[in-house]
């Protein structure tokens, strides 16, 4: 049993020591140690929040939460002045949906992205072509290097909101996700919600400036024992200066901007965002309680009436005319007054506002430049660029897009003037995965990259005159399509412009006309050919327009005529669905004996128009087909069938692509279709007709076709134009003239802005239409490549090497 020690008897407690000073230092020093300063001695502890979870809810403390949205650019710059008034409208709308109670924390980022031939998907895959991937891969570098040195532009909001725990947090959310991603939409801006990986990768890139891999998994963190953010850390924080800090090896600051004008410029964010480097600008936005604001103006105002009270006696006493009032009191009372009425009559409300500016650069002295830029801009707007000192760790944490603001110099402004800082520069396509190049954005300078496979409606339309660089943007998507993909293209080539092009990139040149021995069959047909059980169904419409075309009428076949065409159609694909050798597919002879055996006048006149197919001089669409259409790469050079039988060859091209498509769709590979002349396919009523039939299937079956014409009003004035235009998500306009200016700004709904740049445009240059984004684009292609001699169609330019006859 444990028993305390008796204390002797007669024994005097000791005196108490006084300890020297040197000795209650080192105490005090091993406390201090024992319990910490309570400041952070870990990269981890520096960042400031506590845990991030899949659905991209990032917890900073006990009650506040933070979810980002990522947003794309508005054509703001482009914009017309009603435009642009509506786009200002809408975000004065958007700062005004949110009460005090949520923060608002937009970042705009600009970060250099280097990107090798990868980005362009020209890695060598050991075949005819790797030199020409080569060159273009280092075309398409220094187009690169030209759009801003690879600064990436990227925009995102993050929202800050208290809640009692996770699932309040969440459901609180669900709703204010809703109506931010809506007010993007009615301002045109495509936006998302960042899950919790997607805001990790986010906080990655701009922890490491110098660049860097980022590797996460979710179910790496149980078995790591490590947490979300060991997987975002830099290597090291330095923040011993007191105007700058280290992160990794890349110098930073952090500076406030000091508002001084009565009025800002809504360009001003985008003159900071043009100034070359790793910039990150961040603006804190908290709304302030409209009855606050109101009395806290009404104080303002009653302390400016005191002094002009007091400035009234002392000109009294002085002998001064009364009215006479120093300047800087009579311009803040009006303005005072004026933003009192704003508050309780116009949909004004008043917000604090910090502004942060970022940035990055490798030396020291770089950054000082970098520095040096933007407050030179600053000070064109009459406003101050001030760095923050002794205070970089908490500007470097509050420009981390985690919605937490620890600077507290703010700037009190009302709606209207919060908005001038307009968000919105211009649009960007600057795609992954598959994505080619289309030239380079004429306001930003960087590259377009866009994939057209994406969008809803791949189906594609190219614009221009002659000259204006039309046939050569259609060669260069070739091209791409070619060396980047796995994709087939077929070519209808009405003026012989691509068989350099076609031979150089191994493609097959097929030369449909009376003199040539290359045949194809206008009755082959697969068993895919349609997506109905009975593949004739289609087959079918495609007969019955090439017997309307080849007949002439204008009024069209009559009912029985087409009665008795189907009729035929049944009864000639029979042997061939019964046995589905290539010695059975039925060739236009049989259609014509098919006819003649139904003994009816209608079906003799049918027979009689294709009789000159058959057994006239123009029998050479009655073969079966001769060349092979399985390379990837095949052009139907229809230049020698002449003015009269350029519609039906084209018709018959038209319905080769499909049997491709079909064929092609069974093994997920794409078909490319590119149609010179298009218009002349939308001439007449019946290949019209094919064609829009032909251009809203293409997208289900895995087609990506395009009609390039030069003739726009010849096109436009087709009834089915609006079927074919509803169905492209890809417009590219070039040179246009006077005429049809006018008709495509009506069709398109361009602004006056936009049509200058398809008016008297260079060779190249011209408006790109992508879904809902309208870009204006010029294409500066290098001319002493071998590249840029297939593509050009200029007569000094052009070479006929290695062209088969």
């Amino acid at each position: 049993m444990l028993k305390k020690a008796e204390k002797p008897e007669n024994v005097q407690p000791a005196a108490k020591r006084k300890l020297t000073r040197a000795e209650r230092k080192q105490i005090e020093a091993i406390i201090r140690q024992a319990k910490g300063d309570g400041k952070p001695h870990t990269v981890q502890d520096s960042i400031p929040f506590r845990n991030l979870y899949p659905d991209g809810l990032c917890r900073l403390d006990d009650r506040l939460f933070s979810k980002t949205i990522a947003y794309e650019d508005v054509n703001y710059r482009l914009a017309g002045p009603d435009d642009q008034r509506d786009i200002f409208e809408r975000l004065c709308d958007f700062y005004n949906g949110y009460d005090p109670s949520i923060g608002v924390q937009m970042t705009l980022s600009s970060r250099h992205e280097d990107k090798n031939g990868n980005l362009f998907g020209m890695d060598a895959q050991s075949d005819a072509l790797d030199d020409m991937r080569v060159e273009a891969s280092g075309i398409l570098q220094i187009q690169y290097e030209r759009g801003n040195n690879g600064f990436v532009k990227r925009k995102y909001v993050t929202l800050t909101i208290e809640a009692e725990n996770l699932p309040a947090a969440r459901a609180r959310f669900s709703r204010i996700e809703a109506d931010t991603l809506n007010r993007f939409k009615v301002m045109g801006a495509g936006a998302r919600v960042l899950d919790g990986k997607e805001r990790l990768a986010l906080l990655h890139g701009l922890l490491h400036p110098e660049g860097g891999q980022f590797a996460f998994e979710w179910d790496w963190l149980p078995a790591s024992g490590l947490s979300v953010k060991d997987f975002i850390t830099p290597s090291s924080f330095e923040f011993g200066e007191t105007r700058r800090f280290r992160i990794g090896e890349m110098y930073g600051a952090v500076s406030f901007l000091q508002i001084l004008a009565p009025e800002i410029q809504d360009r001003i964010l985008t003159d900071f965002m043009d100034v070359e480097g790793n910039l990150l600008v961040t603006m804190h936005v908290r709304g302030i309680n409209q009855n606050e604001a109101i009395k806290m103006v009404k104080r303002k105002i009653t302390d400016l009436d005191a002094m002009k009270i007091q400035e009234q006696k002392k000109a009294a006493r002085s002998g001064y005319d009364l009215d006479i009032l120093p300047s800087d009191l009579s311009t803040y009372g009006g303005a005072a007054k004026n933003l009192l009425q704003d508050l309780q009559s116009r949909n004004e409300r008043m917000f604090n506002m910090t502004f942060l500016m970022l940035h990055l650069a490798p030396t020291k002295q770089k950054l000082e430049i970098a520095v040096s830029q933007s407050a030179s801009v600053a000070q064109t707007h009459n406003c101050i660029l001030t760095r923050l000192d002794f205070q970089q760790e908490d500007g470097l944490m509050s420009s981390l897009p985690l919605g937490l603001n620890r600077i507290k110099i703010e700037r009190s402004l009302t709606t209207s003037a919060l908005a001038v800082f307009v968000p919105f520069v211009t649009q960007e396509l600057f795609m992954g995965g598959n994505a080619m190049y289309y030239g380079l954005n004429a306001l930003s300078n960087n590259m377009i990259l866009l994939d057209r496979k994406q969008s809803r409606c791949p189906n594609g339309l190219v614009f221009g005159t002659p000259g204006s660089g039309k046939s050569m943007s259609c060669k260069r998507e070739i091209t791409y399509v070619m060396l980047t993909t796995k994709d087939n293209v077929i070519i209808c080539d009405p003026e012989d412009e691509y068989s350099p092009l076609v031979n150089r990139l191994g493609g097959q040149v097929i030369r449909l006309s009376p003199n040539s021995r290359d045949y194809v069959n206008p009755l082959d047909i697969n068993l895919n050919y349609s997506e109905e059980e009975n593949p004739l169904a289609l087959k079918s419409d495609f007969v019955l327009s090439f017997c309307e075309l080849i007949m002439g009428s204008k009024t069209g076949l009559e009912a029985i005529e087409k009665t008795v065409i189907d009729r035929a159609v049944q009864i000639i694909y029979q042997p061939y669905f019964a046995d589905p050798r290539p010695e059975n597919m039925p060739v236009l002879g049989d259609l014509l004996d098919a006819l003649m055996a139904q003994g009816i006048p209608e079906a003799e006149r049918v027979a009689q128009a294709l009789d000159l197919y058959v057994n006239g001089s123009l029998n050479f669409f009655n073969h079966r087909t001769t060349v092979d259409i399985r390379n990837r790469l095949v052009c139907f050079d229809i230049k020698g069938l002449g003015k009269n039988l350029k519609k039906p060859g084209m018709l018959i091209v038209q319905d080769a692509v499909w049997n491709t498509v079909t064929v092609n769709r069974s093994i997920g590979r794409a078909t490319w279709y590119f149609v010179d002349e298009f218009h002349l396919l939308l001439k007449e009523e019946q290949t019209a007709a094919y064609s829009a039939e032909v251009w809203k299937r293409f997208r289900k079956w895995g087609g990506v076709p395009t009609g390039a014409t030069q003739n726009p009003k010849d096109l436009l004035s087709s009834p089915e134009i609006e079927n074919i235009l509803e169905n492209s998500d890809f417009i590219y306009l070039l040179n246009l003239s006077a005429g049809d200016r006018k008709l495509m700004t009506e069709r398109l709904n361009i602004s006056t802005e936009q049509l200058a740049y398809v008016t008297n445009a260079d060779p190249g240059s011209g408006l790109l239409f992508f879904q809902n984004v309208i870009l204006p684009f010029r294409d500066e292609f290098p001319k002493d490549t071998e590249l840029y001699k297939l593509l050009t169609t200029k007569p000094s330019e052009v070479t006929h090497d290695g062209e088969s006859g």
